[in-house]
């Protein structure tokens, strides 16, 4: 978000009244500034940079403050709440395990947890046989690269070590994640890079248009790298950061590639899966397989819990004791999880978001058609889409208007995080699985009412 933060002066805007939005009082409310200082007098700085309104409460698509006021939720709090805001599934499980008087079991064994990776395993592909349980994304996108690491090292010794990435990748916030992000300007506090991770570029299409796979082989070769030095290759499965998918083709010729040269194919599902995508997995958009997978976010629909599903082969490369959590498998996030994934399937909510989906981006793409000087490009599939903010007539990021923008639709009632990506320009789209197709056109409407406003004020 390049350090943008949201004034905490009241700001006076029309009354909002609609079935999906609610607003009647100023943004900030005046009485949410106690506790707003409060945050910003005991939080680090980095904590600020979201709307600032107090959540009180979230249910299905909706997020509710103390004063009265209703958003349509376009954030899924960062795509966490696939199943919507507390499902009662969800809520019903929580509870139930909390009665239960199992809070916390390390890694002593308990009837729940095989549930869940049982479970797992079962909606995974085929040679996906084994389950981790973690706690954050950054943990299983860790993991990863230590078993690539591992893999490699039995497989081709020490020169067989490196570990591929992409530009402007993201995959977390810990030292080994942030060295495997795509991201320089995330890197600067590290003095000793890993020379063995590398990225490449990310055939997106737009910040990158050549999306020929050679571009990968020769990007390899411009750093001094052979494909037999190769433990692995990860990647997001859509960009996080733009929503960006690559070419079926490519990723095609990836796992071909991968499988040639003996390198793990890892996808980064931490923001794709659980039918974010229209999909289960989002990877079966390319209809190839991988070696592992990082799952989160979604995972539970509201608790802190991750996993990386892999080969038996490449999970079992550790002795008992040696890969485990503190927290793995917490009892109550993973009843959340059962619960999430039950709600997923009974509701038919990951074909809901394949058919409300098909809306989105249809709506989408008129916007970008009306707002073609300053709209580059719309990415995503499912219920997630990037809409890439540019200075007019240019590639160059606007993020001063996608900022003022997202901030726009906050006094509308249409709450979203704050713009991501390069020059924190690309306005992140997300809303719950359960969202409907009514709400999906109003809050385009309102985006795009947002942004012919924010436009009319620029310096002419």
């Amino acid at each position: 978000m390049a350090g943008r933060e949201y004034s905490l002066t009241p700001q006076v805007v029309p009354p909002v009244e609609t079935a999906h939005r609610r607003i009647h009082t100023p943004l900030p409310v005046p009485e949410s500034l106690p506790i707003l200082e409060r945050l910003h007098r005991y939080e680090p700085r980095s904590m600020r940079g979201q709307p600032p309104i107090i959540w009180a409460r979230a249910e299905g698509m909706y997020v509710f403050d103390s004063y009265g006021n209703q958003w349509l939720d376009w954030s899924s709090g960062v795509l966490v709440a696939n199943a919507g805001h507390s499902h009662p599934l969800i809520v019903e499980a929580i509870l139930r395990q909390a009665q239960s008087k199992l809070l916390h079991n390390y890694c002593f064994p308990s009837e729940i947890r095989a549930q869940l990776v049982e479970k797992l395993v079962e909606l995974a592909p085929p040679k996906l046989t084994r389950a981790f349980l973690l706690t954050t994304g950054s943990e299983t996108t860790e993991n990863a690269l230590k078993l690539c690491r591992t893999y490699g090292l039995r497989r081709g010794g020490r020169k067989k070590i490196t570990f591929v990435t992409f530009h402007n990748a993201f995959h977390g916030r810990t030292l080994g994640a942030q060295m495997a992000g795509g991201i320089p300007e995330l890197k600067e506090w590290i003095v000793n890079l890993d020379p063995n991770i590398v990225q490449v570029p990310f055939p997106d299409g737009f910040r990158c248009p050549d999306t020929r796979f050679e571009l990968f082989e020769e990007s390899l070769a411009a750093q001094g790298l052979r494909p037999s030095q190769v433990a692995g290759v990860m990647l997001e499965t859509y960009q996080g950061a733009g929503a960006s998918f690559a070419p079926v083709e490519y990723i095609q010729r990836l796992r071909a590639w991968c499988e040639e040269h003996e390198a793990l194919l890892v996808f980064d599902e931490i923001q794709a899966a659980f039918g974010r995508c229209g999909t289960l997995w989002g990877f079966e958009h390319y209809g190839v397989e991988p070696d592992l997978i990082c799952l989160g976010k979604g995972i539970t629909s509201s608790l802190p819990l991750s996993a990386v599903l892999g080969r038996e082969d490449v999970m079992n490369l550790y002795e008992p004791g040696s890969m485990t959590s503190t927290h793995t498998g917490n009892p109550v996030c993973v009843a959340a999880a059962l619960a999430s994934l039950e709600a997923l399937f009974r509701d038919g909510l990951i074909e809901n978001a394949a058919r409300v989906g098909k809306v989105l981006h249809r709506e989408l793409q008129a916007l970008h058609r009306r707002f073609e000087k300053v709209i580059g490009a719309v990415h995503g599939k499912g219920l997630v889409a990037g809409v890439h903010i540019v200075r007019p007539n240019s590639l160059e990021p606007d993020g001063d208007l996608a900022f003022r923008t997202v901030e726009r639709c906050m006094h509308k009632g249409l709450l979203m995080f704050s713009p991501v990506g390069p020059g924190g320009a690309t306005i992140k789209i997300c809303p719950p699985l359960c969202t409907t197709e009514d709400a999906v056109r109003e809050g385009c409407q309102v985006l795009a009412e947002a942004l012919a406003e924010v436009m009319e004020e620029e310096p002419k």
